[in-house]
């Protein structure tokens, strides 16, 4: 009998800390209910319904990095970074998990769409055929740095 009334008392108390979501400054979460975006979370306490509500990305607004250590293309020798950031958290939500193949995939064509380029402008090139596509998703390049062999 004990047990049981610890267990009723329990209860409300995980149920209720489990409704509380902090989200720390700089980042938002984006909140599913039944595997459909409901809303994104910014920065702050929120509530959710516990058993119901669940975060599926926690997306740093601050920014991204993503570095190439192997060869880019055929067509050059190219390793780097890119440092990318989210704008819109609600479009970028979609493919957050899938942008690293989606920068190196469009990095990989800016690349081989340029043979004869000159290395110095390389970077922009990438830079500017990248955020030709993410910007339709809510995210951009903010910057390009090549190694080149």
């Amino acid at each position: 009998m004990t047990t049981l009334l610890t267990l009723l008392l329990a209860l409300p108390a995980v149920l209720f800390a489990s409704a509380v979501r902090r989200v720390p400054a700089g980042q938002v979460y984006s909140l599913y209910r039944h595997g459909r975006l409901l809303r994104v979370l910014e920065a702050g306490t929120h509530l959710v319904l516990p058993l119901l509500d669940r975060v599926g990305h926690k997306i740093n607004l601050a920014g991204q990095t993503l570095r190439f250590e192997e060869p880019l293309a055929d067509a050059h020798d190219v390793r780097g970074t890119v440092y990318w950031q989210v704008l819109e958290p609600e479009r970028a939500d979609a493919v957050f998990e899938q942008v690293d193949q989606l920068i190196r995939r469009g990095a990989q064509e800016a690349l081989r769409g340029e043979p004869g380029a000159d290395r110095r402008d390389l970077g922009a090139k990438v830079k500017q055929s990248l955020n030709s596509s993410l910007r339709e998703r809510g995210m951009m390049v903010t910057r390009v740095e090549l190694d080149l062999a």
